[in-house]
């Protein structure tokens, strides 16, 4: 399904720019998403967006608390929290809300990522309602019991254990390299969390947690689908609208200083068979001409076999088998709100030193920092980046939409960015693309993280 959707979508911007003139970058689609915005009167932001194309319905609860912002000492504590979300409420007991919407014919899920937690049901779409009910009721009262908190504590361990520290390349580099590349603790600890630190979670500590920052105005219900507006409305306020606000406390400083000079890491890892490499830069900071600028950069330089890190690394030198990463690598360029990495990384033989990778991808980095792309390698981006943005909004019955729909709810307060980022894009000159790269893509504000295979003394980050 998700290839159906990606190819029509890159029809259809195929077509919008055979239909301007030749050599411009001013095409345009007329993709528009419907988006109302409400805020009740508890704070709780609330996006609708009607789409009658089937008969389903997302409904997601975004949380403007992520891992990034979790208490000192108690690293992986958000994840903690999103497992304990399932646990039960004041009206349905121990995981009744997974067997609830798995009765009902639907799908669901949770996550914890840089600055958010969210929750999303998919469903048929007279069970709206049922949806609403049960969201609201995990949020106005969730079972916070000290058997409940045991119990998370050592499945959300365990997921450690498999999925990290008895993983080959585990946290690699999605975890590893933000520790390496940050210099502010909220951006460069532990994510997933130490075992120490998710054992002396409290009983009090998540109470006091789940107080503060699940409440209805730190939080934002959107609903995408085949849904009546008004009567949509109308049931977010009969469920969600009598919670109680919170005293949100005020955010945390995660920015990061400027970069000054090249970092290079190694990590040895005793159950990996094979070298590893991944480079990173600091983004500009959001929404700004050069965040957009270093976003088509990403599919010029990394996205597909035609990049240029490809074309070069893979297809040219045969120094590695394939190169991937981006913008986020636990979303995407626009979920997140606040300091962020670019990042490329790969696997290689052994008997191809890591210097020769880095010197191939320095002259592929200065290709773009020294020489303007041309304007058909600027096409070809957007065409790109069209593409997958046509395909995350329209993939997976419309999640992805509402995933960018309660982003941009959270962060800018305004949800009808969404039909803004393309004409951010077609903005963006082969000048600014240089500029972007002189400045962003300097040695100088990299991390450079290889792992080796061989047993040995790991070596972490200072300060």
């Amino acid at each position: 399904m998700r290839r159906s959707v990606a190819f029509l979508a890159m029809a259809v911007v195929a077509m919008t720019l055979s239909a301007c003139e030749q050599g411009g970058s001013t095409a345009t689609s007329s993709f528009n998403v419907p988006v109302e915005y409400h805020t009740l009167d508890n704070g709780l932001k609330v996006v609708l967006s009607p789409d009658d194309t089937s008969p389903t319905v997302v409904v997601a609860v975004y949380y403007n608390i992520g891992f990034r912002i979790e208490p000192r000492d108690r690293t992986g504590f958000a994840h903690l929290f999103e497992h304990m979300m399932f646990q039960g409420s004041d009206n349905l007991g121990k995981m009744e809300f997974i067997k609830l919407v798995q009765s009902n014919g639907g799908i669901l899920n949770g996550s914890t990522r840089f600055d958010f937690t969210n929750y999303f049901e998919i469903l048929p779409a007279h069970k709206l309602e049922t949806a609403l009910w049960a969201e609201a009721d995990r949020m106005r009262g969730l079972a916070i019991t000290q058997e409940n908190l045991t119990n998370q504590q050592g499945v959300v361990k365990n997921e450690v254990k498999v999925n990290v520290i008895n993983q080959p390349y585990g946290g690699f580099p999605w975890l590893d390299m933000p520790q390496y590349a940050n210099e502010n603790w909220y951006n460069a600890h532990n994510f997933y969390g130490d075992l120490e630190d998710l054992d002396a979670a409290t009983l009090e500590d998540v109470q006091a947690f789940f107080d503060t920052y699940y409440s209805p105005n730190n939080a934002v219900v959107v609903l995408v689908g085949d849904i009546d507006s008004a009567g949509a409305l109308a049931m977010v306020e009969k469920y969600f609208g009598d919670i109680e606000p919170s005293e949100i406390p005020e955010m945390p400083d995660i920015s990061e200083p400027r970069q000054e000079q090249e970092k290079i890491f190694s990590k040895t890892d005793r159950l990996a068979n094979r070298p590893a490499l991944a480079f990173a830069y600091h983004m500009p900071e959001r929404n700004t001409p050069e965040y957009y600028a270093l976003g088509l950069l990403d599919q010029i330089l990394l996205q597909g076999d035609d990049s240029m890190l490809h074309q070069h690394l893979v297809q040219e030198k045969g120094l590695t088998g394939g190169v991937g990463g981006g913008i986020n690598m636990l979303g995407n360029m626009f979920n997140y709100n606040g300091p962020m990495l670019w990042m490329g990384s790969l696997f290689h033989d052994s008997d191809v030193p890591a210097d020769t990778i880095m010197q191939a991808v320095n002259e592929v980095i200065e290709r773009v920092r020294t020489e303007p792309v041309d304007q058909a390698t600027l096409d070809r981006a957007l065409v790109k980046l069209r593409s997958g943005l046509y395909d995350s909004m329209g993939g997976f019955f419309g999640f992805g939409r509402a995933d960018l729909l309660a982003a941009f709810a959270l962060f800018d307060d305004d949800p009808a960015r969404i039909n803004q980022l393309e004409a951010e894009f077609t903005k963006i000159t082969p000048a600014l693309i240089q500029k972007t790269a002189q400045e962003y893509l300097r040695p100088t504000n990299r991390t450079v993280l290889t792992v080796e295979p061989e047993a040995g003394e790991v070596q972490r980050p200072t300060g």
